[in-house]
């Protein structure tokens, strides 16, 4: 019997309820480290560089990048990493369910109170 691949293997997990929760709840996480390798990488970059640019070491840059690491970066520590790449931060929020109740944060500027 052939060994299945992680994509068959990923969509067959995500199928169970209590993996696919997780998987969302670790998704933003994922993404943060997946952007910060993305954007050293289209810089041109090693860690060590970006390390020297922020006066740290390698060993600091490798763990904010890893997703196997456990510890949430700051904010301030991202905008740092960005700002040495000459870029700046950007965040936003997306509706967890339903666009209709939150149409009025989107584009306008408005806080939504309820």
């Amino acid at each position: 019997m052939a060994r299945p691949d992680f994509k068959s293997f990923k969509v067959k997990a995500l199928d169970r309820p209590d993996v696919a929760e997780e998987y969302e709840r670790l998704s933003p996480a994922y993404e943060l480290r997946r952007k910060l390798v993305a954007l050293r990488q289209s810089e041109g970059l090693t860690q060590e560089e970006v390390a020297d640019r922020l006066n740290t070491k390698k060993s600091n840059i490798s763990r904010l990048e890893s997703v196997s690491s456990s510890i949430s970066p700051k904010l301030s520590t991202i905008a740092d990493y960005a700002e040495a790449m000459g870029y700046e931060v950007k965040i936003d929020f997306v509706p967890l369910h339903s666009q209709k109740n939150n149409k009025d944060l989107q584009g306008t500027g408005e806080k939504h109170r309820r």
